[in-house]
């Protein structure tokens, strides 16, 4: 094979997106005889142009991608959605706690599910998020100190957004962040819809020990606009779905753990 021109390597990227919807670096090194390196500069560049989306060791194509409607995205509606799966991945996750534990919570609705089964225990933590509903939801109990992270407050929203206050995760220990997303694929990992909310969740990925995903069956297998953790910085996955083979297979070279609640009953 001739080499290509910048120009028309990245135009063969795209063409294989198009075909495949998704790829990895080694597979496009592969058929396009390019090394691994170079493509990676060309996948990074490309997803700045917004033509993709760039996922653990590769890419999706941004028109692959389900549109969001502004119903799904707001808190009101989604808190409605599977609290019965949600209260049980809260529940398993509250068993991980000890007393004099700092832990995250993001402004997810699974979040404000794991807030309200720690609001009925008797464990003295300390709790930041960026979630209002969640900070409001423990601001009465005895024994748990809540710092609520600042930022933005937008409309239909129940996140502070943006990172103006994530400078006090700089002076803090935090032992896990509980967090969940609108998807979580082998592909991009940890994935939501708000770009803002991204952000800031990446900042808190960085900061903390352990990441949990509190992940329900309607999220496995979803990818949505922006990754905010890869699956090699995920400590733990508590989920109420078999995860497949292949899927779990990634996982597991990945060092992520799962815990199917599913399996308790």
């Amino acid at each position: 094979m001739k080499k290509m021109f910048v120009a028309e390597r990245r135009d063969s990227i795209l063409d294989i997106l198009r075909e495949s919807k998704r790829i990895t670096v080694k597979e496009l090194s592969e058929r396009l005889n390019v090394s691994e390196a170079t493509l990676r500069m060309d996948l990074n560049q490309l997803e700045k142009q917004g033509k993709l989306e760039r996922t653990h060791g590769g890419a999706i194509l941004i028109d692959d991608m389900p549109a969001v409607s502004e119903k799904e995205t707001s808190f009101s509606y989604r808190k409605q959605q599977n609290t019965k799966e949600k209260t049980l991945l809260a529940e398993e996750a509250s068993k991980m706690l000890s007393d004099g534990d700092c832990i995250l919570l993001d402004a997810s609705s699974t979040a404000l599910e794991l807030a309200k089964v720690l609001n009925s225990k008797t464990l003295k933590l300390t709790v930041v998020t960026s979630g209002v509903y969640t900070a409001l939801e423990l601001r009465d109990h005895p024994t748990i100190t809540v710092i609520l992270l600042g930022g933005v407050l937008r409309k239909g929203s129940s996140s502070l957004e943006g990172l103006l206050g994530a400078s006090i995760l700089d002076e803090i220990n935090v032992d896990y962040l509980f967090t969940s997303a609108n998807g979580f694929s082998k592909y991009a990992g940890l994935t939501d819809f708000n770009v803002y909310e991204v952000e800031l969740k990446k900042r808190m990925v960085e900061k903390v020990n352990q990441v949990v995903a509190l992940i329900d069956h309607s999220k496995i297998g979803k990818t949505s606009i922006a990754t905010f953790a890869q699956l090699d910085e995920i400590s733990l996955v508590i989920t109420n779905k078999e995860i497949d083979a292949d899927f779990s297979a990634v996982l597991t070279e990945a060092g992520v753990k799962v815990i199917n609640t599913n399996n308790n009953k």
